[in-house]
């Protein structure tokens, strides 16, 4: 049933989100921090654009693939733009799987520079290619909050609380519902309170 609700009200809400950044002081996409933008669903016509003004090296998209379909780009098209593409889809209105939010943080540490990396990842850092990852779902609000939420907890060593505060101060309108709040906590137990 969720997943047949995500489907039909696809259209309906990304055209929601363009209206309101339109009309109101929301942003496309925010700054995070040096190395993460979190943002909504990057239109193909961004693309050079967020290469050339923002040294986008890698995209992470919390979509189902017919969420890209039409107005994004998908891996062969970021690859095509020399950008590096994780997809991890989580249906709308849900939380990423705790292994896909690992997943997530191991990717994004590829593209921190030397001295920024988190430490105790089995990622393979790439030695020259350190950049910025847009982060995305179809708003930047919920699905993709939680897995930039994950990474600061993981980066700054901080609480799911001091996650969502700081992301808050950056992009006001991100929605981190109760399951969303759940996968923070668990990651956190999981992967920062143990390194501690």
């Amino acid at each position: 049933m969720a997943e047949m609700f995500a489907r039909v009200s696809f259209y309906p809400s990304l055209l929601f989100n363009v209206v309101m950044e339109k009309t109101t002081s929301r942003n496309w996409f925010d700054r995070i921090d040096e190395n993460i933008i979190l943002g909504a669903l990057p239109f193909r016509s961004m693309g050079d654009d967020l290469i050339k003004k923002e040294n986008l090296k890698a995209v992470i998209s919390m979509n189902e693939s017919y969420e890209l379909s039409v107005f994004s780009n998908d891996a062969i098209k970021w690859a095509r733009l020399g950008v590096e593409f994780l997809q991890l889809p989580t249906t709308d209105f849900g939380s990423p799987s705790q292994e896909n939010l690992f997943r997530g943080v191991e990717f994004i540490n590829k593209f921190l520079a030397k001295d920024d990396r988190i430490p105790n990842l089995r990622t393979t850092p790439l030695p020259e290619n350190f950049g910025t990852v847009y982060v995305h779902c179809k708003a930047g609000r919920t699905r993709s909050s939680t897995l930039v939420g994950c990474y600061l907890m993981m980066r700054n060593n901080w609480t799911p609380e001091q996650a969502v505060y700081h992301m808050k101060e950056v992009r006001p309108h991100i929605a981190i519902h109760r399951k969303n709040w759940d996968s923070l906590r668990t990651f956190y137990r999981n992967h920062v309170q143990k390194q501690s």
